[in-house]
């Protein structure tokens, strides 16, 4: 029997038994947030392999019981988490679901819901509810204030309330969308945001550049480049490998980036100024030019903010006093890539903005709904070419990307991500730190 209206406070008798399966950094967020909530009956457990040193982990936490194996969790929760890579969630699923204590309900912590969709409704027990989620933010964000998406799929209304008031202690804020929905905004929120910093590491790898240290890339949006690139490669890949590869929506994205890519790259070099100013303003048009005055600006990127974040020494230009011109093909494309697919990064920016997306999508508005700023970038794209061996390696790299995920290899795009951090790796931990205050004051402004 659901009882949909517990709290922290309830008698211990009274409250669900949760479950997690699956101890990796979003399951161990979990488990350290309901812990602190007072929820005072978690059951987790991981790999076999890793139980004694989960147990020993957990042995003083109060509330969390280290149990052997995910059939244990699911004969013994009423509400049962799965944060498993998306890729593996089938073969997880498919060995404990048939556990599932009848009357449960069951949610998956995937980033991309159409495999876990599949895998719940082939091997879950017609007897049990799904009622999925998702923290639109990496572990090491607060979830105070940030999205979190829920899914009511099979289950009844009582079950998503008892859903909302376990996750409450995460003091997140509720989505709700269908497992479709949430694949199309996690591919443009997410996946092809990512396939933008992916490239930038790439090309810059490629060109064994740390771009803030030869004058280029220092102040303003370029901050954000180098600061957010760095973040995402001093992750795990699999953290991004699922998002690109499992989700339709995300290949087709991702696709259309690199072909922005290299389009404009290809009015670049004709200097076709006329045909690159024309793509460039219909672009912005399509994107910036319709957006409703009701909906809740995003934070207008402030150079003097964005200059506290800088990596290394700041150096100039020896002819001036300022970095040198940047085509910002990157953005230039992203926005384009936006415009020619039809979306409307608004309503996914209130929607389900992650923090990445919120700052990359502001330091597209930024460039684009100045006319003298982008102006600037068309100028240098066409006739400054201080920056155009950063940018071929950009356009190989965007394509490498598109072909990795079409491929659909786990291996083939965790070799590719690995090879990248390996050139930055030494830089991790001052790039964490900055980046990390960074996103904080940004996001507190916003």
């Amino acid at each position: 029997m659901i009882r949909p209206h517990v709290t922290p406070e309830t008698p211990i008798d009274e409250q669900p038994t949760i479950g997690l399966i699956g101890m990796g950094a979003m399951g161990k967020m979990y488990a350290e947030y309901l812990s602190a909530a007072g929820w005072k009956k978690i059951n987790v457990c991981d790999l076999p392999e890793r139980f004694d040193s989960l147990k020993a982990a957990y042995k003083d936490v109060t509330g969390i019981t280290v149990l052997r194996d995910g059939h244990h969790v699911s004969r013994t929760s009423d509400f049962i988490v799965y944060s498993v890579e998306a890729e593996f969630i089938d073969r997880v699923v498919a060995e404990y679901g048939p556990s599932t204590k009848v009357g449960a309900i069951v949610a998956g912590q995937t980033s991309v819901k159409a495999p876990e969709r599949a895998a719940f409704e082939q091997h879950l027990p017609e007897d049990v509810h799904i009622v999925s989620c998702h923290s639109l933010h990496g572990p090491t964000v607060p979830a105070k204030g940030q999205p979190l998406v829920l899914i009511k799929h099979r289950a009844p209304d009582e079950a998503l309330i008892l859903v909302e008031n376990i996750l409450r202690s995460l003091q997140s804020r509720y989505v709700y969308m269908s497992y479709e929905e949430h694949d199309e905004v996690t591919a443009n929120t997410q996946a092809v945001t990512h396939a933008a910093f992916l490239s930038m590491g790439t090309a810059w790898a490629s060109a064994a550049s740390y771009p803030w240290e030869h004058g280029y890339y220092v102040g303003g949006i370029e901050t954000v480049k180098v600061n957010i690139m760095l973040r995402i490669f001093s992750n795990k890949w699999h953290v991004y490998a699922g998002l690109a590869i499992l989700n339709p929506s995300a290949r087709t994205q991702i696709k259309q980036y690199a072909q922005s890519t290299t389009d404009i790259f290809k009015l670049m070099l004709a200097a076709d100024e006329k045909g690159l100013r024309k793509r460039m303003y219909e672009a912005r048009d399509a994107v910036f030019g319709d957006a409703k005055s009701s909906i809740r600006r995003p934070i207008l990127l402030s150079e003097n903010v964005l200059d506290q974040f800088g990596l290394g020494k700041k150096e100039t230009h020896a002819s001036g006093n300022r970095p040198l011109a940047n085509s910002h093909l990157s953005l230039l494309a992203m926005v384009d890539c936006w415009a020619r697919l039809g979306l409307n990064p608004f309503k996914h920016l209130e929607l389900a903005a992650t923090p990445i997306f919120r700052m990359w999508f502001g330091v597209a508005e930024y460039l684009f709904r100045s006319e003298a700023r982008l102006d600037a970038a068309i100028q240098a794209a066409l006739y400054d070419v201080s920056h155009r061996y950063d940018d071929v390696e950009f356009v190989v790299a965007s394509r490498g990307w598109s072909q990795c995920v079409s491929f659909g290899s786990f291996e083939l795009y965790q070799s590719r991500f690995q090879e990248t951090a390996a050139f930055f790796e030494s830089r991790f931990e001052e790039a964490g730190r900055v980046g990390s205050e960074m996103l904080k004051v940004i996001m507190d402004s916003s």
